[in-house]
């Protein structure tokens, strides 16, 4: 598959998309974009798609897989295109609706904003969901953990997240 992106090669499989119901519908071979992330990204990169390749063939029998895409942030994207948030991978994670993302540098002190905020700023990613549950099995520092059952909602794109 081509497409319009200067520095993104589009592997095969197919995009997610939205049924008029608002749900989700995944193709048995979904496109799903990355960035590596910086510093010890690309480490935890290559052990994190290890890790959902094996989950997604487990959980589906081998009958899906994921076809991951690379698109560019941080340093890598400024070596590949000289830009640290290159517009294609904005457009590109519209375009296709999901993305993960390793670590990215934070300037202290000057250079550049922080490239996460940029990021949930033009995706408008206004809030971060953290569902809290315990897992039997795993010890916790609570009296009863298996009462513990919250979902934790923290704003994202105002105060000192902005």
């Amino acid at each position: 598959m081509s497409g319009p992106y200067e520095h993104i090669t589009i592997p095969e499989g197919d995009k997610i998309s939205t049924a008029s119901d608002g749900t989700l519908e995944t193709p048995d071979t979904p496109i799903v974009g990355f960035i590596e992330g910086d510093g010890i990204g690309p480490d935890i990169w290559k052990t994190s798609q290890h890790l959902f390749d094996s989950a997604v063939k487990h959980c589906y029998g081998g009958k899906r897989t994921v076809s991951w895409m690379e698109i560019f942030a941080g340093e890598r994207a400024n070596d590949v295109t000289g830009s640290y948030l290159p517009d294609e991978t904005i457009q590109a994670i519209k375009d296709f609706g999901v993305a993960i993302k390793g670590p990215l540098t934070t300037p202290v002190g000057g250079g550049f904003r922080s490239l996460n905020v940029a990021l949930r700023q033009k995706l408008d990613l206004y809030s971060c969901v953290r569902p809290v549950r315990h897992f039997p099995g795993v010890p916790s520092p609570v009296k009863h953990p298996d009462w513990v059952d919250m979902v934790i909602f923290r704003e994202n794109v105002e105060d000192v997240y902005a």
